[in-house]
């Protein structure tokens, strides 16, 4: 089904936590991108399970649906499975031990000091910040702490050379550049053993929730799925906060502070967003119509989706074969880059 590695296309690593179906920030902030990068570099799509159980180790019952779900909507978006390489992340063994040979020589002081990791045990309670110091270590797992070498692992292990991710995440492709770098240095003899991975930074807008400022998120409620049916998408705008003294049609409002505006800015052509500014402005428009417009242009612009996805919800073991078939492919990537690295190491005693 998929062909050989084109070895004159760099490779590309990129990716999804399974904790839910995907959404419109995912869709903005990667999956866009992703789609149009596919034709342009070989590229590796890893279902990440196993970093999505670092924040929920004690539902792995949620996972297996997970996996699914993020796997069609990346498939009902326009990633091809023809082209682009699915694989899961647990089923690959090569990236564990990649992960423990990685810890060999990094230092906990690297791991406790990156931001992306510190901002994420600070939002599920983890750790406790006062000032500049960090504090309250109890609640902090090892698997957690450790994970930005599980997403060095990630990378490496079908030798990315660029790695799409936004700015927040920069963090983490510059860890797996300290790593590889140390690697190549204690064991390469000069020689460069694994390729340096850069970050591929794309120019996307963040999409907040509707509900304000926050980032999108199931547990308050103001996410919409890319699978969302047409209701569900109407009621999470209906939720949306607008200009607070905007009361009713007629009076003059504040686009620039109001949710739904931001909304139009990301999703609707351009020729209109200047028009709404205005009529907003002058109460031309109420707030009601606004979101009415809004809801429109999302569910025109999911109907295809959700359409591209309603075969594989239907015949889940067609992306069960994608996944298996992914998966195959990507490990033979990884027990090659673990035959370099032991055998760079030194450690590569016999051929079991």
């Amino acid at each position: 089904m998929m062909g050989e590695p084109k070895s004159n296309r760099k490779r590309i690593l990129t990716g999804d936590r399974p904790t839910g179906k995907l959404h419109l920030g995912h869709y903005v902030g990667s999956l866009q991108n992703r789609v149009k990068l596919q034709h342009e570099y070989e590229t590796y799509l890893l279902i990440a399970d196993i970093q999505a159980l670092t924040t929920h180790w004690d539902k792995p019952e949620m996972l297996k649906q997970a996996v699914y779900d993020v796997a069609m909507d990346n498939l009902a978006v326009g990633i091809d499975p023809e082209v682009t390489t699915l694989c899961v992340q647990s089923m690959i063994p090569e990236i564990a031990e990649l992960t423990s040979i990685y810890g060999l020589f990094t230092n906990m002081n690297r791991l406790r000091h990156n931001p992306t990791t510190k901002a994420e045990a600070l939002q599920y309670g983890m750790i406790h910040e006062n000032g500049d110091l960090i504090s309250g270590f109890d609640q902090l797992t090892y698997g957690f702490f450790g994970y930005p070498l599980s997403q060095a692992a990630d990378i490496t292990f079908v030798r990315a050379h660029l790695v799409p991710v936004g700015e927040d995440q920069k963090p983490h492709v510059e860890l797996t550049r300290d790593v590889v770098n140390k690697f190549n240095q204690l064991y390469g003899g000069g020689k460069e053993i694994i390729p340096m991975p850069k970050a591929l930074i794309g120019d996307v807008p963040r999409l907040a929730g509707l509900d304000g400022d926050t980032k999108m998120s199931k547990s308050l409620g103001n996410v919409i799925n890319l699978a969302d049916p047409p209701e569900a998408v109407k009621d999470t705008v209906w939720k949306a906060i607008t200009d607070k003294d905007k009361i009713r049609k007629g009076d003059p409002g504040n686009p620039e502070i109001c949710n739904v505006f931001k909304y139009h800015k990301v999703f609707n052509q351009s020729e209109q967003i200047a028009e709404i500014e205005r009529d907003c402005k002058s109460g031309v428009l109420g707030c009601v119509e606004c979101k009415g417009r809004l809801t429109d242009i999302l569910n025109g612009m999911l109907a295809p989706i959700r359409e591209r996805r309603r075969p594989y919800e239907e015949h889940p073991e067609r992306v069960k074969e994608i996944l298996l078939e992914g998966t195959k492919k990507a490990r033979i990537l990884g027990k090659e880059t673990v035959r370099m690295v032991k055998e760079a190491m030194k450690i590569d005693y016999f051929v079991l």
